[in-house]
Order: C-alpha cells, then structure tokens, then sequence
C-alpha cells in the first residue's frame, strides 16, 4: 500500500488575540444555484426494507467549525429551525461548535430571555483532526482506491434516485411545498452508517481514488467521497483548536463565482475570502481574518497546497450546474482589497502546480466548442463526421491523430442486433401491454420485471437486474412512455478515437449521468454449432456470457440494509450464443476493458420474449464527464487463447 504520512508539525506558535466579537453577518461562502432548500415532511425511505430517520439538521452535521461558525450561519439556520419548530415564538439560532455532535438549539424569546433545549441527535463519529498525506501509491493500491471511490458514488447516486423515486410515488398525498432533495437524504443515510470516506483523516493534497477531472452534480456527494469536507462553505479547513499548532490549516476549496470580487483565469484564481454577505450574496459589511480566510493565509504561509473543485452551470448536465475537480493549487500572495461594493475583502492568489493532468472544467469547455464546430477547433484528425451513416440519431465521429489507421469505416455499422429468425416465432398481439395512454400500474411489461418500473421518469436505470422488460412494438403505449429507453437508439454524441494505450477506443462529447443509457452492443447472434464454424475460420467471436455482471452493482444497497439481496427475478438461462462483429458492427465494440469499469453491461428484452437471446445494452455506472475513455469489464478470457474476447 501507499505511504499514509503524518502531515508535518506546524511548530510556529503565534499570540493568541484577545477574543473578539465575531460580527453576526458574516456567513460561509455559500455557492449560487445550489442553496440549501430544507425539508421537514417525513423523510424516511423504504429500500428493501430500510427506514433511516433523517431530520431538519441532518445535512448540517459536517458544516464549519470554530468560533467563527458561532453566527456563521445564522440566517440561513434560523430560518430552517423557525419553519421547523413553527409552534414556539421568536427566533431561533443555531451554536455551531468544532464538535460536530454539538447540537445546541437556542431559541430566542422577544425579551431576549434565552434558555437551553437540547435536541437528541444520533451521534456521528468526530471528524478526525489529523492531517495526512498520501504518498507512493503503487498501481494496485490506485485500482482499490479508485474502485472505492467508484463503488461509493455509486451507491451514493442509486440511494439518491431511489429516494427521488419514493417523492415521485408519494405525490399523491399532496402538493410538496419545497422541492425534493434526494441527494441530502443519500448523504445523511451513508454517514449514519458510516460510509463517508477520508473521514478517519483529514488529507492534505490529493484524495486517492479521485482523479482531475472527476465530476459531481451534487455539493453533498464531494462531502461523502471526501474531496470538500463543508456542504455549504466555500472554504474546507482544520480549526484551530484541532490544529497541533493552535493554527487553522486550508486543505481545499470551490471556486464558482459566488462573491463578485473572484478572478479565475484557469490555473490562476484571484479567490475572495468568505463573509461579509447577506442572504442575497451582497457583500454587506468588512471581511475578517478568522476562519476559512485566516486558514487559506495560514496555509500560503506553510506552503500547503489546496484542492481547487470549480462549481459552474453547465447546460448539459440535468441540474444546470456541475461541481469538477481541477487539480491542487498553490496560494502565493494575500490582500486585504477594497471590492467592488466597497467593502474590505481579503484577496488570494491560487496558482496550479505543474504537471497535472489537464483540468476537467477546460475540457468540459473543449467538448463544447468540438460539439458545435469540429472541424474548426480540430481541424487535422477527423476521419469522418459519422461513421454510422446516419443510422443513429446523433453522428458518431472517427479521430485519428496518431497513424493512418482508418479500420472503423471499414466495417457496415449495425445499428440493433440480427437475431435468429426463430426468435421471433411465438411474437405477436397479446405479448405486450395494453396500456393504451400510458403504462401505470397495471402495465404487464411492469409486472414481467417484478412490479416496477425498471428506469425512473428522466429515464436513469434505478436498479441492475438479470433482464429488463421494456414495452415493445406490440404495446399500444406511446413512444414517451417511460418503460421505452434503450431501444429509442444513442442520445449521446459520440467520437471513436485511436488511442496509444488501448488502440481503438470511445469517448462522449457529452456529460453523461450515472444510470443512463449509452448504446447497445451490437452484432450478429450465432449459436454455439455456428459460433465453432466461425472460430475455426480465424474469425473473431464476442461471448456475452464471459462479460462480467456489473449491471449487480447498479442498486447494490448490501452495505446500507443487510438484508438486502442481489436481484434474481426476473431470470434468463445462461447466455449461450455469440456475436459476429466481423463483418458489421457498431461504436460498442471500440470500448475498451478495465477491471474498474464505467459502464455496464444490462440484459434487456422489448421486441420478442425469447429470454435467451437479450439485447445486450450499456449504461453508464457514474458520471462520465465528455472526452473521458468509456470501459467495459469484458470478464473472462477465452480457456484456450488466453485472450478477452473483444475485438478491439
């Protein structure tokens, strides 16, 4: 494994200034579009049996330490606990304190009169006050942490459209006076069960597991995986009174414009220090050297690197907003300035270290640019604009960079798959639904996959099965019917491209959202006596049995309820045919193989019921960004070529 080393002693003693009145003004550096929206309706979810209790302050518990959260969050705080405990006069303030199981609730009478009233709170493990930094990973130590990682986000996105799902069934009960915040309930059900990382440490430098260009669509998942320990404040640090040397230390924080005064050109930030703002981000009053500012100067003082995460609106993501991680910077200066609304504010200048891997919110901006004038911004390269021949409903693009290799034109693109005529002898009337304004219910396509639907209202795949039924030809149901979704063909744009280290391989110019659908692998179905023909010939053969069953881990709630079993209903006999992509083929079969893959492999059935005989469609197991290399665990290799059976 990698070296875990302790961060160094910070031996500097300063004097300790006398305590001094914190402003109640001053408030984190909260982010635009993504203000915290408090629920007070029973929020508790039946997952396979679970019944997690989540309340009004659930999502507050990882929220800033140190005097200067005393008031840090009045505004926002009183007003949650004023909805929540409407029955009493006055106003309420929240004490935040270093200690996150602190959950002091102080109501305030007119006459100012205050007295106590403690709040039972399920007690949290402290967040560790020891900095750490990674070093020496070796390879096999990336792949268990990147695995990690992987399979945390993963859960963290199953729970949260799982309990989106739970809202959307519960409608009926009446209109939602705020809008539902699954990924506040996801977050509150894994801390409760202790499945946040980076929570034993506080790292300095890189998360291990996370990679530049990593993307989130959720403030809360960067505090489960561990890269922003803070839900709201823009700046994460270690308090004073945690720290060895009696010193805040910064360790990252998130740039997304939300004080008018920040400056960000790329791997140079002019950042502005938090506080100072009223509820409606004006800068109202002076900025003090306390908290996240006197940490950011603490640390350009020690020379200890940040995480920079840039927070932006991104149209192609389903929220308008995406959170990208950008890589470690520097802090080489700070200022105290006067801003633009003539207000003190103190200044930062963050420069990126070198030699990083480019960063992601760039990239984003490049997979723009190349989705609207391709040829403009890489004019040498491309081998064709659509090698699908517009077969698919978006062009798929060919890039070749490297050498003259050209294989993919070479080949008729196959957009479904060719199955044996007799696998569609018993389809007819009467093997759909009959559901004839919209499938509910009572749909028969729904109670073939257990009595639910398979994909939410957006279309994300809730759960991996062994099969899904989809409505097929022979339902009346109309196109948008939300059980349709892999057999409506690509959404995405896609770019087949010539890679150095996996020959061919596939990447999105679009942002694409765990669950959803990719594409289809296609071919041409053979069965075992055809298949040995084949093999004896030279040509090349792609076995779907030997792919690995990732689609078990798109769900998998076995850490949350360990009741919890793996889907076997409904179920398919053993995939015993194989696929010719000799002669025709389609993007699928350009993917490359990993051990920690990030797509899928889901068994689906819409157009004839031979469960034996699959579509063999892809989703995404997390969020692709755009430009990003597509993978598939291709599972076993062959008994006697030793070799995976994929023909790129």
């Amino acid at each position: 494994m990698g070296s875990i080393v302790p961060f160094q002693d910070l031996n500097f003693q300063p004097e300790i200034p006398t305590t001094s009145k914190i402003f109640p003004k001053i408030e984190p550096k909260a982010e635009p579009l993504d203000e915290f929206t408090p629920q007070f309706t029973n929020p508790s979810l039946n997952f396979n049996n679970i019944n997690p209790q989540l309340n009004a302050t659930s999502s507050q518990n990882a929220r800033g330490c140190g005097e200067a959260g005393v008031y840090s969050e009045y505004n926002r705080i009183s007003e949650l606990f004023r909805a929540a405990f409407a029955q009493r006069n006055g106003d309420v303030e929240v004490l935040q304190d270093p200690d996150p199981d602190c959950r002091a609730i102080v109501p305030v009478s007119n006459d100012s009169q205050v007295s106590d009233i403690v709040v039972a709170r399920r007690k949290y493990e402290k967040r560790s006050s020891e900095l750490v930094r990674v070093t020496d990973l070796k390879l096999e130590d990336q792949r268990y942490f990147r695995d990690l990682v992987r399979k945390t986000r993963m859960l963290y996105d199953s729970l949260r459209v799982l309990a989106m799902l739970e809202d959307e069934n519960n409608q009926h009960l009446g209109p939602r006076q705020t809008r539902s915040r699954g990924d506040l309930k996801a977050s509150q059900i894994m801390r409760e069960h202790g499945l946040w990382l980076s929570r034993d440490k506080r790292t300095v430098g890189a998360i291990p597991g996370i990679v530049v260009g990593d993307l989130f669509l959720y403030r809360m998942e960067l505090c489960v995986v561990g890269l922003h320990g803070t839900p709201q404040a823009g700046i994460d640090y270690l308090p004073a009174n945690q720290s060895s040397n009696g010193e805040p230390i910064a360790t990252s924080v998130i740039a997304s414009g939300g004080y008018e005064d920040d400056e960000d050109a790329g791997d140079v930030i002019i950042y502005t220090g938090q506080g100072g703002q009223d509820k409606n981000s004006r800068q109202v009053v002076h900025q003090k050297l306390e908290g996240g500012n006197l940490a950011l100067e603490r640390s350009m003082h020690y020379g200890i690197e940040v995480r920079v995460i840039r927070g932006f609106k991104y149209a192609g993501s389903s929220r308008g907003k995406v959170y990208v991680y950008d890589g470690l910077y520097r802090i080489l200066e700070s200022w105290f300035d006067v801003g633009k609304s003539g207000f003190g504010v103190y200044k930062y200048k963050l420069v990126r270290i070198e030699n990083q891997p480019d960063m992601g919110s760039a990239i984003l901006r490049f997979a723009e640019s190349l989705r609207i004038r391709p040829l403009e911004v890489r004019p040498m390269g491309y081998i064709t604009l659509d090698i699908s021949r517009k077969k698919e409903n978006v062009p798929v693009f060919l890039f070749n960079d490297i050498d003259n290799e050209r294989d993919p034109v070479c080949y008729d693109y196959l957009l479904k798959t060719v199955f044996p005529p007799y696998v569609y002898q018993h389809v007819g009337n009467g093997s759909g639904c009959a559901c004839t304004d919209g499938c509910g219910n009572n749909c028969f396509c729904m109670m073939k996959n257990g009595g639910h639907f398979a994909y939410d209202i957006n279309g994300i795949l809730l759960r991996g099965k062994p099969v899904v039924f989809e409505c097929g030809p022979h339902c009346p149901c109309p196109s948008t019917c939300r059980n349709r979704v892999s057999q409506k063909g690509v959404r995405n744009r896609f770019e087949v491209f010539r890679s150095r280290e996996t020959g061919w391989g596939v990447r999105s110019l679009d942002l694409i959202q765990a669950g959803s659908f990719i594409c289809e692998y296609t071919g041409v179905v053979l069965t075992q006596e055809q298949a040995q023909i084949f093999t004896m010939n030279g040509d090349s053969l792609i076995y779907p049995s030997r792919f690995a069953e990732r689609w078990a881990e798109r769900g998998d709630l076995s850490q949350i309820d360990s009741n919890y079993v793996r889907p076997a209903y409904p179920s398919i006999p053993p995939l015993d045919f194989a696929m010719d992509v000799s002669k025709m083929r389609n993007l699928a079969c350009y993917m490359s193989h990993s051990s920690i893959p990030n797509v899928l492999v889901q068994p689906v059935l819409y157009d004839h019921n031979s469960v034996s005989f699959p579509h063999l469609m892809l989703f995404a197991m997390e969020n692709i960004p755009p430009l990003r290399e597509l993978s598939i665990d291709y599972g076993v290799a062959d008994d006697s070529t030793g070799k995976l059976a994929i023909c790129n």
